[in-house]
């Protein structure tokens, strides 16, 4: 129970708080005798949680100060451990999607007591009957969140820093990521705090919201982060800059940083998408990625280069934004040449080639590539396509009649052009257009 004091004068006064649960214990009086008591409930954790803090600051404005605590306190509820298995989970990661390993699991913590045990058997029925058990789930999680989650983790959660989907008992998906320009959370400890936590063992689906409203919104601790971890989670899908622009921050106000330490780290990613600026690429070796997207305002030439080097022989879905060059974007057609000769991506099958400077450039270099031939989904919206460049897919129309879907969207065509390039594919999207001030102010959608 964390205890304040303050003596001055003739005033030698303590005052005690305690937060269990959604319940607040305060003990107060003069220094040396048992004091008063008073119990708080609260519809909430959140709630008392709110509170708690809300009353220590109070004391501390008022001149108490912190004292020693008691013995085992930590300012707040304690945390238990759940129990670990090596062996069970090693045979879970062997085959994430069969249950069989999760309910071995439960067994083997039923004896150890843990309430994991509990929650694995509820998700389980859940698969069969979804709504009768699924506010016996929250109520599971929300009674033994120490047990599960800790209290740093609990209390992301219930401010919504964090977000959460479990499955068989474990975290399979998680968000983080700050909710505003209050927050004070820090989002790379919450980051390691969670990657080393038990519950997170088998985490599939890992999205990073804002790092900081203060400043740059900066990844490269979160990186560094989840380069270190040790057992690093079977990642799946990884989303870092998941932030609206402009209304959270502008996307080239947005540092995402170093990339190279992940491939290592998470060889077994099937999905990768990155939003914002500052992003170094390296030499990319993802074998099992199935969809790689980067969002920026200002991809430099080399960037561009490091991409289409890369040997995907799974990829099936590549989405590169270049952006403007007054915010770095260089390159062009020419640096895209191994991608326009299919090199080293034999299984793609959807392509844009988003929120480019030479989109026109790009409608008189795609009938011409090897890479149009395989592909069933092109998009080149956002860009800077003018009815020249409609006219030139419309003269090569042959060569774009297998896609499924063309995008022109948010480029500069006008009501003529956008009818010249209505039947190049079967379906093209050609709505949303933009209207520069003269044929020299054509613009990428995307730059700050």
């Amino acid at each position: 129970m964390p205890r304040f004091e303050f003596t001055e004068g003739s005033s030698s006064k303590f005052w005690e708080i305690t937060l269990e649960g959604t319940t607040l214990t305060k003990r107060w009086g003069r220094i040396g005798t048992d004091g008063q008591e008073k119990v708080e409930e609260f519809d909430s954790k959140a709630e008392a949680k709110k509170a708690y803090d809300s009353q220590i600051r109070e004391k501390e404005g008022k001149g108490y100060t912190r004292v020693e605590a008691g013995e085992g306190d930590d300012g707040g509820e304690a945390t238990a451990e759940s129990a670990v298995n090596p062996d069970l989970e090693a045979a879970i990661l062997a085959k994430p999607d069969d249950v069989k390993g999760y309910l071995a699991y439960a067994e083997w913590l039923k004896g150890e007591g843990d309430p994991r045990a509990e929650l694995i058997l509820l998700q389980h029925s859940a698969l069969e009957a979804p709504a009768a058990t699924r506010k016996k789930v929250a109520t599971l999680i929300e009674a033994h969140a120490n047990e599960l989650l800790g209290e740093s983790l609990a209390e992301a959660v219930s401010d919504e820093t964090l977000k959460l989907e479990w499955h068989l008992g474990f975290i399979r998906e998680a968000r983080l990521g700050q909710v505003d320009y209050d927050s004070t959370a820090d989002i790379p400890d919450l980051l390691a705090e969670l990657l080393a936590h038990p519950s997170a063992r088998f985490l599939s689906r890992l999205t990073l919201g804002m790092a900081s409203f203060d400043g740059e919104n900066d990844y490269d601790e979160a990186l560094a982060v989840l380069a270190k971890a040790k057992p690093a989670p079977p990642l799946r899908s990884l989303f870092i800059g998941d932030f609206e622009f402009p209304d959270e921050t502008e996307i080239s106000w947005t540092q995402v940083g170093d990339l190279k330490a992940l491939y290592k780290a998470y060889p077994q990613l099937q999905e990768l998408r990155v939003r914002g600026g500052e992003i170094g690429f390296g030499k990319i070796d993802l074998p099992e990625l199935r969809s790689f997207t980067v969002e920026t305002g200002g991809l430099h030439q080399g960037a561009v280069k490091e991409i289409v080097k890369a040997k995907w022989p799974k990829l099936e879905s590549l989405e590169i934004w270049f952006g403007q060059e007054n915010y770095g974007a260089s390159g062009g057609v020419k640096d895209l040449q191994p991608l326009l000769d299919a090199e080293g991506v034999p299984a793609l099958r959807k392509l844009g080639l988003r929120n480019a400077e030479f989109t026109d450039e790009l409608c008189a270099a795609l009938p011409r590539s090897k890479i149009l031939a395989q592909i069933e989904a092109l998009d080149l919206s956002m860009g800077t396509m003018s009815d020249a460049g409609a006219d030139t897919l419309a003269q090569n129309a042959k060569a774009f009649a297998h896609l499924k879907t063309l995008d022109v969207t948010q480029n500069f065509l006008t009501k003529a052009g956008q009818k010249t390039v209505a039947t190049v594919a079967k379906s093209v999207a050609s709505g949303n257009q933009r209207t520069p001030y003269d044929e020299e102010s054509r613009y990428a959608a995307v730059g700050e």
